[in-house]
């Protein structure tokens, strides 16, 4: 049980981490672009950071913080002057990678927004960047989902979530997940 307590602890610790890397990875090459007025910042997030789901609280947190810093730093270039520097914040769906697998929405809405093909996600992101795009979502229904989060009211926002089955699209994974851990436990002897 400690063990894995301690496992659940290192899981847990994962999206401060990731998100230490990307502000000291910024930190690294920031002076040198600002002292030449040149560069692309290019930050990788999700559309989990723009609106979140039940069961992914501390990997939705990451994205936000993500988000938040990629916007911060957009305005500090901005308010210096250094238009030679170009920023493009990623924000892409489930991308079939693996990560989220078992991860569902209503069935009869999945053949509309199946997970994201990872090569046309790369595809999009460096059109975004070779065009000087501030900000990529694919599929472009996460624009219209960001925009009706920002001028509708919580509880609507719900029922859309509902509707969708995005409210509870993370549980089917998530039973999975428990259900590896589970037998890995039993194998292991835990």
């Amino acid at each position: 049980k400690k063990e894995n307590y301690e496992q659940q602890q290192q899981n847990n610790f994962v999206p401060p981490l990731l998100s230490l890397f990307l502000f000291q990875t910024t930190k690294a090459f920031l002076p040198k672009m600002l002292e030449m007025n040149h560069g692309h910042i290019v930050t990788v997030a999700s559309s989990l950071g723009l609106f979140s789901t039940a069961g992914v609280e501390d990997y939705c947190a990451s994205k936000f913080g993500a988000i938040g810093f990629h916007e911060s730093l957009s305005h500090e270039i901005k308010a210096s002057e250094k238009d030679g520097i170009k920023m493009t914040l990623v924000c892409p769906y489930l991308v079939d990678t693996g990560m989220f697998r078992g991860c569902r929405i209503r069935k009869e809405i999945e053949p509309f927004l199946p997970p994201l093909r990872p090569e046309f996600c790369v595809k999009q992101s460096m059109r975004a960047i070779l065009t000087d795009q501030p900000m990529i979502c694919t599929p472009r229904i996460v624009y219209m989902v960001n925009f009706m989060k920002s001028i509708l009211p919580f509880e609507a926002i719900v029922c859309m979530y509902r509707f969708l089955g995005a409210d509870k699209c993370m549980y089917p994974f998530l039973a999975q997940r428990k259900e590896a851990m589970n037998n890995n436990e039993a194998k292991n002897g835990i």
